[in-house]
Protein backbone atom coordinates (compact mmCIF):
# COMPACT_ATOMS: atom_id res chain seq x y z
CA UNK A 1 0.00 0.00 0.00
CA UNK A 2 1.52 3.73 -0.65
CA UNK A 3 0.14 6.14 1.23
CA UNK A 4 -1.32 8.92 -0.28
CA UNK A 5 0.32 12.16 1.33
CA UNK A 6 -2.59 14.38 -0.50
CA UNK A 7 -4.98 13.00 1.38
CA UNK A 8 -3.35 14.84 4.45
CA UNK A 9 -2.24 17.76 3.23
CA UNK A 10 -3.82 21.49 1.78
CA UNK A 11 -6.33 24.28 2.98
CA UNK A 12 -8.06 22.72 6.33
CA UNK A 13 -11.16 23.64 7.64
CA UNK A 14 -9.31 24.62 10.91
CA UNK A 15 -7.97 27.52 8.54
CA UNK A 16 -4.37 26.37 8.29
CA UNK A 17 -2.85 25.11 5.49
CA UNK A 18 -1.16 21.64 6.44
CA UNK A 19 2.00 20.44 5.04
CA UNK A 20 4.22 17.38 4.85
CA UNK A 21 7.89 16.88 4.53
CA UNK A 22 8.13 13.13 3.98
CA UNK A 23 7.03 12.51 0.27
CA UNK A 24 6.31 8.92 -0.05
CA UNK A 25 5.28 6.22 2.34
CA UNK A 26 4.99 2.42 1.29
CA UNK A 27 3.07 -0.42 3.50
CA UNK A 28 2.95 -3.24 2.55
CA UNK A 29 4.21 -7.33 2.52
CA UNK A 30 7.72 -7.68 0.41
CA UNK A 31 8.42 -3.61 0.58
CA UNK A 32 11.89 -3.96 1.17
CA UNK A 33 12.16 -6.23 -2.52
CA UNK A 34 10.73 -2.78 -3.94
CA UNK A 35 13.55 -0.38 -2.73
CA UNK A 36 15.43 -0.74 -5.73
CA UNK A 37 12.96 0.54 -8.17
CA UNK A 38 11.53 3.03 -5.46
CA UNK A 39 15.16 4.61 -5.37
CA UNK A 40 15.39 4.57 -9.34
CA UNK A 41 12.08 6.44 -9.70
CA UNK A 42 12.40 10.08 -10.52
CA UNK A 43 11.46 11.43 -7.28
CA UNK A 44 14.72 9.65 -5.69
CA UNK A 45 17.06 9.03 -8.49
CA UNK A 46 19.54 12.23 -7.43
CA UNK A 47 21.27 10.23 -4.47
CA UNK A 48 23.79 7.72 -5.47
CA UNK A 49 25.96 7.59 -1.90
CA UNK A 50 23.89 6.10 0.65
CA UNK A 51 25.08 5.05 4.04
CA UNK A 52 22.56 2.84 6.70
CA UNK A 53 22.14 3.39 10.03
CA UNK A 54 21.51 0.37 12.22
CA UNK A 55 22.77 -1.74 15.09
CA UNK A 56 23.59 -5.33 15.16
CA UNK A 57 19.65 -6.67 16.01
CA UNK A 58 17.97 -4.59 12.89
CA UNK A 59 21.46 -5.54 10.74
CA UNK A 60 20.25 -8.93 10.71
CA UNK A 61 16.12 -7.94 10.74
CA UNK A 62 16.55 -6.34 7.57
CA UNK A 63 19.71 -4.15 7.00
CA UNK A 64 21.28 -7.26 4.94
CA UNK A 65 18.31 -7.03 2.41
CA UNK A 66 18.73 -3.71 2.30
CA UNK A 67 22.74 -4.17 1.28
CA UNK A 68 21.38 -6.44 -1.38
CA UNK A 69 18.89 -3.56 -2.60
CA UNK A 70 20.36 -0.64 -2.65
CA UNK A 71 24.16 -0.12 -4.80
CA UNK A 72 27.58 0.34 -3.03
CA UNK A 73 25.21 1.16 0.03
CA UNK A 74 27.81 1.69 2.99
CA UNK A 75 27.16 1.02 6.84
CA UNK A 76 27.18 1.65 10.23
CA UNK A 77 26.10 -0.83 12.58
CA UNK A 78 26.37 0.17 15.59
CA UNK A 79 26.25 -1.83 19.36
CA UNK A 80 22.47 -2.23 20.45
CA UNK A 81 23.47 -2.74 24.23
CA UNK A 82 23.12 0.88 25.79
CA UNK A 83 22.77 2.67 22.74
CA UNK A 84 20.44 5.39 23.44
CA UNK A 85 19.34 8.56 21.57
CA UNK A 86 21.64 10.81 23.08
CA UNK A 87 24.82 12.96 22.82
CA UNK A 88 27.25 9.73 23.09
CA UNK A 89 25.09 7.97 20.38
CA UNK A 90 25.46 10.69 18.20
CA UNK A 91 29.13 10.61 18.39
CA UNK A 92 29.15 6.71 17.76
CA UNK A 93 27.32 7.88 14.57
CA UNK A 94 29.43 10.77 13.63
CA UNK A 95 32.37 8.90 14.21
CA UNK A 96 32.64 7.20 11.16
CA UNK A 97 30.16 9.34 9.23
CA UNK A 98 32.61 11.75 8.95
CA UNK A 99 35.03 9.18 7.02
CA UNK A 100 32.44 8.60 4.42
CA UNK A 101 32.83 11.45 1.94
CA UNK A 102 30.34 12.34 -0.74
CA UNK A 103 27.13 10.63 1.57
CA UNK A 104 24.73 12.52 -0.08
CA UNK A 105 21.45 10.02 1.85
CA UNK A 106 21.13 8.82 4.69
CA UNK A 107 19.07 5.22 5.64
CA UNK A 108 17.35 4.46 8.89
CA UNK A 109 17.73 1.04 9.27
CA UNK A 110 15.63 0.33 12.67
CA UNK A 111 13.01 1.79 15.43
CA UNK A 112 13.09 4.93 17.59
CA UNK A 113 16.55 5.22 19.02
CA UNK A 114 17.99 4.70 15.62
CA UNK A 115 15.96 7.08 13.68
CA UNK A 116 16.73 9.78 15.83
CA UNK A 117 20.22 9.61 15.55
CA UNK A 118 19.62 9.00 11.92
CA UNK A 119 17.71 12.39 11.52
CA UNK A 120 20.00 14.75 13.86
CA UNK A 121 22.54 13.48 11.75
CA UNK A 122 20.66 14.57 8.40
CA UNK A 123 19.98 17.48 9.90
CA UNK A 124 23.28 18.35 11.15
CA UNK A 125 24.49 17.30 7.02
CA UNK A 126 21.79 19.07 5.53
CA UNK A 127 20.87 15.80 3.79
CA UNK A 128 17.71 14.07 3.93
CA UNK A 129 17.41 10.50 5.15
CA UNK A 130 15.20 7.18 4.41
CA UNK A 131 13.38 5.55 6.97
CA UNK A 132 13.03 1.40 7.08
CA UNK A 133 11.12 0.65 10.13
CA UNK A 134 11.95 -2.79 11.59
CA UNK A 135 9.14 -2.69 14.11
CA UNK A 136 5.89 -1.05 14.82
CA UNK A 137 7.30 0.20 18.21
CA UNK A 138 7.17 4.21 18.36
CA UNK A 139 5.13 7.18 16.77
CA UNK A 140 8.09 9.32 15.45
CA UNK A 141 9.20 7.28 12.55
CA UNK A 142 8.10 10.44 10.46
CA UNK A 143 8.91 13.30 12.96
CA UNK A 144 10.48 16.34 12.69
CA UNK A 145 12.30 16.10 15.80
CA UNK A 146 14.72 14.40 17.41
CA UNK A 147 13.86 13.34 20.85
CA UNK A 148 17.20 13.34 22.63
CA UNK A 149 19.11 13.26 26.35
CA UNK A 150 21.07 15.52 25.60
CA UNK A 151 23.42 15.92 28.58
CA UNK A 152 21.02 14.52 30.66
CA UNK A 153 18.27 17.11 29.92
CA UNK A 154 15.51 15.63 27.66
CA UNK A 155 15.03 17.40 24.55
CA UNK A 156 13.16 17.59 21.29
CA UNK A 157 16.30 18.48 18.52
CA UNK A 158 15.50 20.18 15.66
CA UNK A 159 16.16 17.40 13.00
CA UNK A 160 14.32 16.31 9.87
CA UNK A 161 11.56 14.06 8.37
CA UNK A 162 12.59 11.27 6.32
CA UNK A 163 11.57 11.86 2.66
CA UNK A 164 10.75 8.65 2.14
CA UNK A 165 9.19 5.35 4.37
CA UNK A 166 9.09 1.86 3.44
CA UNK A 167 7.66 -0.04 5.67
CA UNK A 168 7.57 -4.25 5.41
CA UNK A 169 4.61 -5.39 7.09
CA UNK A 170 6.34 -8.91 7.28
CA UNK A 171 9.98 -7.39 9.12
CA UNK A 172 7.92 -5.59 11.37
CA UNK A 173 5.14 -8.86 11.86
CA UNK A 174 8.35 -10.51 12.83
CA UNK A 175 10.06 -8.13 15.62
CA UNK A 176 9.58 -8.67 19.17
CA UNK A 177 5.86 -8.64 20.98
CA UNK A 178 7.84 -6.53 23.24
CA UNK A 179 8.46 -3.93 20.72
CA UNK A 180 4.86 -4.20 19.39
CA UNK A 181 3.76 -3.50 23.10
CA UNK A 182 5.61 -0.60 23.40
CA UNK A 183 4.41 0.70 20.04
CA UNK A 184 0.75 0.18 21.50
CA UNK A 185 1.57 2.06 24.14
CA UNK A 186 2.94 4.92 22.58
CA UNK A 187 -0.30 5.17 20.32
CA UNK A 188 -3.00 4.61 23.27
CA UNK A 189 -0.78 7.40 24.71
CA UNK A 190 -2.86 9.81 22.71
CA UNK A 191 -6.01 9.48 24.60
CA UNK A 192 -4.55 12.00 26.99
CA UNK A 193 -2.72 13.59 24.79
CA UNK A 194 -5.97 14.65 22.85
CA UNK A 195 -7.83 15.44 25.68
CA UNK A 196 -5.11 17.46 27.01
CA UNK A 197 -5.37 18.99 23.89
CA UNK A 198 -9.08 19.67 23.67
CA UNK A 199 -8.74 20.96 27.37
CA UNK A 200 -6.56 23.68 26.88
CA UNK A 201 -8.30 24.45 23.76
CA UNK A 202 -11.37 24.95 25.93
CA UNK A 203 -9.78 26.79 28.83
CA UNK A 204 -7.53 29.23 27.29
CA UNK A 205 -8.59 29.06 22.95
CA UNK A 206 -5.21 27.60 22.16
CA UNK A 207 -5.28 26.12 18.59
CA UNK A 208 -6.57 22.91 18.01
CA UNK A 209 -7.73 21.35 14.52
CA UNK A 210 -10.55 19.17 14.25
CA UNK A 211 -9.11 17.00 11.10
CA UNK A 212 -6.47 16.01 12.98
CA UNK A 213 -7.58 14.60 16.11
CA UNK A 214 -10.02 12.44 14.15
CA UNK A 215 -7.02 10.81 12.08
CA UNK A 216 -5.59 10.16 16.05
CA UNK A 217 -8.82 8.66 17.18
CA UNK A 218 -9.20 6.84 14.14
CA UNK A 219 -5.96 5.50 14.65
CA UNK A 220 -6.67 4.26 18.24
CA UNK A 221 -10.22 2.22 17.28
CA UNK A 222 -8.35 0.49 14.45
CA UNK A 223 -6.01 -0.34 17.32
CA UNK A 224 -8.23 -1.36 19.67
CA UNK A 225 -9.69 -3.88 16.82
CA UNK A 226 -6.51 -5.05 16.03
CA UNK A 227 -5.23 -6.23 19.20
CA UNK A 228 -6.11 -9.67 19.09
CA UNK A 229 -4.66 -10.13 15.47
CA UNK A 230 -1.54 -8.55 17.13
CA UNK A 231 -1.31 -11.40 19.55
CA UNK A 232 -1.63 -13.74 16.96
CA UNK A 233 1.12 -12.80 14.54
CA UNK A 234 -1.67 -11.18 11.80
CA UNK A 235 -0.14 -9.49 9.14
CA UNK A 236 -2.94 -6.92 8.74
CA UNK A 237 -3.21 -6.30 12.29
CA UNK A 238 0.19 -5.48 12.16
CA UNK A 239 -0.01 -3.41 9.27
CA UNK A 240 -2.93 -1.27 11.37
CA UNK A 241 -0.67 -0.72 14.18
CA UNK A 242 2.04 0.80 11.80
CA UNK A 243 -0.57 2.48 10.01
CA UNK A 244 -1.95 4.46 13.24
CA UNK A 245 1.85 5.28 14.17
CA UNK A 246 2.47 6.73 10.86
CA UNK A 247 -0.37 8.58 11.57
CA UNK A 248 0.28 10.46 14.46
CA UNK A 249 3.69 11.40 12.74
CA UNK A 250 2.01 13.09 10.02
CA UNK A 251 -0.48 14.75 12.24
CA UNK A 252 2.45 16.08 14.00
CA UNK A 253 4.23 17.10 10.80
CA UNK A 254 0.54 19.24 9.71
CA UNK A 255 0.38 20.90 12.89
CA UNK A 256 4.05 21.65 13.45
CA UNK A 257 4.51 20.15 16.87
CA UNK A 258 3.94 17.74 18.81
CA UNK A 259 0.75 18.07 20.83
CA UNK A 260 -1.84 15.91 18.85
CA UNK A 261 0.69 13.14 19.57
CA UNK A 262 2.53 14.30 23.39
CA UNK A 263 0.80 15.46 26.44
CA UNK A 264 0.84 14.86 30.10
CA UNK A 265 1.68 10.95 30.00
CA UNK A 266 4.48 11.57 27.63
CA UNK A 267 5.80 14.14 30.15
CA UNK A 268 5.90 11.16 32.80
CA UNK A 269 8.06 9.09 29.82
CA UNK A 270 10.13 12.12 29.39
CA UNK A 271 10.93 12.86 33.33
CA UNK A 272 11.77 9.36 33.61
CA UNK A 273 14.00 9.14 30.67
CA UNK A 274 15.91 12.20 32.31
CA UNK A 275 17.06 9.80 34.91
CA UNK A 276 16.59 12.55 37.93
CA UNK A 277 15.05 10.57 40.78
CA UNK A 278 15.50 7.48 39.25
CA UNK A 279 17.97 5.07 38.01
CA UNK A 280 18.22 5.19 33.90
CA UNK A 281 15.77 2.52 32.82
CA UNK A 282 15.74 -0.60 30.92
CA UNK A 283 12.62 -0.03 29.71
CA UNK A 284 11.09 1.48 25.76
CA UNK A 285 9.83 4.72 25.22
CA UNK A 286 6.24 3.03 24.52
CA UNK A 287 6.54 0.89 27.68
CA UNK A 288 6.81 4.32 29.33
CA UNK A 289 4.24 6.62 27.81
CA UNK A 290 1.67 3.29 28.42
CA UNK A 291 2.58 3.29 32.19
CA UNK A 292 2.79 6.92 32.16
CA UNK A 293 -0.89 6.89 30.40
CA UNK A 294 -2.36 4.63 33.26
CA UNK A 295 -1.06 7.10 35.72
CA UNK A 296 -2.56 9.83 33.69
CA UNK A 297 -5.28 8.14 33.72
CA UNK A 298 -6.34 7.58 37.16
CA UNK A 299 -5.39 10.91 38.21
CA UNK A 300 -8.10 12.63 35.35
CA UNK A 301 -10.70 10.10 36.21
CA UNK A 302 -10.26 10.75 39.89
CA UNK A 303 -10.31 14.44 39.58
CA UNK A 304 -13.74 13.80 37.28
CA UNK A 305 -15.47 12.12 39.92
CA UNK A 306 -14.76 15.57 42.17
CA UNK A 307 -15.68 17.93 39.61
CA UNK A 308 -18.87 16.16 39.09
CA UNK A 309 -20.20 17.45 42.53
CA UNK A 310 -19.21 20.81 42.32
CA UNK A 311 -18.20 20.95 46.01
CA UNK A 312 -14.33 22.09 45.43
CA UNK A 313 -12.44 25.33 45.36
CA UNK A 314 -10.44 27.10 42.76
CA UNK A 315 -7.25 28.57 42.86
CA UNK A 316 -6.84 32.55 42.00
CA UNK A 317 -3.08 32.11 41.30
CA UNK A 318 -0.52 29.51 40.58
CA UNK A 319 2.90 30.09 41.07
CA UNK A 320 5.94 28.51 39.46
CA UNK A 321 7.03 25.79 42.34
CA UNK A 322 10.64 27.22 42.37
CA UNK A 323 11.52 24.98 45.51
CA UNK A 324 10.39 21.81 43.78
CA UNK A 325 12.37 22.59 40.53
CA UNK A 326 15.52 23.11 42.57
CA UNK A 327 14.86 20.17 44.94
CA UNK A 328 14.23 18.24 42.38
CA UNK A 329 16.69 18.52 39.26
CA UNK A 330 20.07 19.27 41.20
CA UNK A 331 22.38 19.94 38.36
CA UNK A 332 23.13 23.44 38.19
CA UNK A 333 22.05 23.72 34.15
CA UNK A 334 19.70 21.46 33.70
CA UNK A 335 17.52 23.48 36.81
CA UNK A 336 18.17 26.37 35.27
CA UNK A 337 16.82 25.07 31.92
CA UNK A 338 13.57 23.79 33.86
CA UNK A 339 13.23 27.21 34.81
CA UNK A 340 13.78 29.25 31.45
CA UNK A 341 11.58 26.82 29.99
CA UNK A 342 8.65 27.47 32.60
CA UNK A 343 9.36 31.44 31.77
CA UNK A 344 6.03 32.92 31.65
CA UNK A 345 3.73 30.68 33.53
CA UNK A 346 1.87 28.90 31.70
CA UNK A 347 -0.84 28.30 34.29
CA UNK A 348 -1.23 32.45 33.93
CA UNK A 349 -3.05 32.07 30.86
CA UNK A 350 -6.16 30.14 32.44
CA UNK A 351 -8.63 32.42 34.07
CA UNK A 352 -9.65 30.59 37.29
CA UNK A 353 -13.41 31.14 36.82
CA UNK A 354 -13.16 30.32 33.18
CA UNK A 355 -11.77 26.64 35.00
CA UNK A 356 -15.06 26.59 36.90
CA UNK A 357 -17.58 27.51 33.78
CA UNK A 358 -16.23 24.71 31.82
CA UNK A 359 -16.60 21.83 34.77
CA UNK A 360 -19.06 19.79 32.99
CA UNK A 361 -16.99 20.47 29.34
CA UNK A 362 -13.62 19.11 31.00
CA UNK A 363 -15.47 16.00 32.78
CA UNK A 364 -16.62 15.29 29.06
CA UNK A 365 -12.99 15.27 27.82
CA UNK A 366 -11.91 13.47 30.56
CA UNK A 367 -14.69 10.85 29.96
CA UNK A 368 -13.57 9.86 26.11
CA UNK A 369 -10.13 8.71 28.14
CA UNK A 370 -10.20 4.65 28.87
CA UNK A 371 -10.32 3.81 32.51
CA UNK A 372 -6.90 2.72 34.01
CA UNK A 373 -8.58 -0.64 34.27
CA UNK A 374 -9.31 -0.84 30.35
CA UNK A 375 -6.18 0.44 29.47
CA UNK A 376 -4.56 -2.34 31.42
CA UNK A 377 -6.38 -4.94 29.59
CA UNK A 378 -5.44 -3.85 26.24
CA UNK A 379 -1.81 -3.28 27.16
CA UNK A 380 -1.95 -6.97 28.86
CA UNK A 381 -3.26 -8.47 25.50
CA UNK A 382 0.10 -7.75 24.37
CA UNK A 383 2.14 -9.06 27.33
CA UNK A 384 3.26 -4.97 27.10
CA UNK A 385 4.13 -3.24 31.05
CA UNK A 386 0.79 -2.16 32.86
CA UNK A 387 2.63 -1.10 36.09
CA UNK A 388 5.91 1.08 37.96
CA UNK A 389 7.72 -2.36 38.44
CA UNK A 390 7.30 -3.35 35.25
CA UNK A 391 9.44 -0.66 34.09
CA UNK A 392 11.45 -0.40 36.68
CA UNK A 393 10.20 2.49 38.72
CA UNK A 394 9.21 2.02 42.81
CA UNK A 395 5.32 2.75 42.80
CA UNK A 396 6.36 5.72 45.24
CA UNK A 397 7.11 7.63 42.07
CA UNK A 398 3.65 7.79 41.53
CA UNK A 399 3.26 11.45 43.49
CA UNK A 400 6.46 12.91 43.05
CA UNK A 401 6.38 12.16 38.74
CA UNK A 402 3.34 13.46 38.88
CA UNK A 403 3.92 16.76 40.72
CA UNK A 404 7.40 17.71 38.45
CA UNK A 405 6.85 16.08 35.36
CA UNK A 406 4.91 19.36 33.87
CA UNK A 407 7.14 21.74 33.98
CA UNK A 408 9.92 19.79 31.84
CA UNK A 409 8.03 21.13 28.95
CA UNK A 410 6.56 23.94 27.76
CA UNK A 411 3.26 22.76 27.24
CA UNK A 412 0.22 22.78 28.98
CA UNK A 413 -1.37 20.11 29.94
CA UNK A 414 -4.54 18.84 32.62
CA UNK A 415 -2.20 17.46 35.01
CA UNK A 416 -0.38 20.62 35.73
CA UNK A 417 -4.35 22.72 35.14
CA UNK A 418 -4.85 20.29 37.92
CA UNK A 419 -2.53 22.49 40.36
CA UNK A 420 -5.52 25.40 40.46
CA UNK A 421 -7.95 22.62 42.27
CA UNK A 422 -7.89 22.58 46.47
CA UNK A 423 -8.61 18.41 45.50
CA UNK A 424 -5.23 18.16 43.37
CA UNK A 425 -3.08 16.63 46.53
CA UNK A 426 -5.99 14.01 47.20
CA UNK A 427 -6.04 12.69 43.08
CA UNK A 428 -2.02 12.40 42.98
CA UNK A 429 -1.50 9.85 44.92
Amino acid sequence: MKINMKEFTGKCSCGREHTLAVEQIYLETGALDRISDILSSSSFAGYHNFVMICDDNTYQAAGKKVEQKIKDLRRIVLDSRNLHADEKGVAKVKETLDTMVDTDCLAAVGSGTIHDLTRYCAYERKIPFISIPTAASVDGYVSTVAAMSWYGFKRSMIAVSPILVIADSQVIANAPMRLTASGAGDLLGKYTALADWKITNLLNGEYICDRICRMEYDALESLKKSLKGLASGDIEAYEELMYGLLLSGLAMQMTGHSRPASGAEHHLAHFWEMAVINKELNAYHGEKVGVGLILVSEIYHRAAEYLRTGDFTVKGHVEIETDLIEGTFRNQELCENIKKTNTPNLLDTIRPGKLREKTEEIVELIEEIPDAEEIRRMLSSLQGAISLSDIGLDAQMKEKSARVAPYIRDRLTFLRILKYYDFYDKVIK
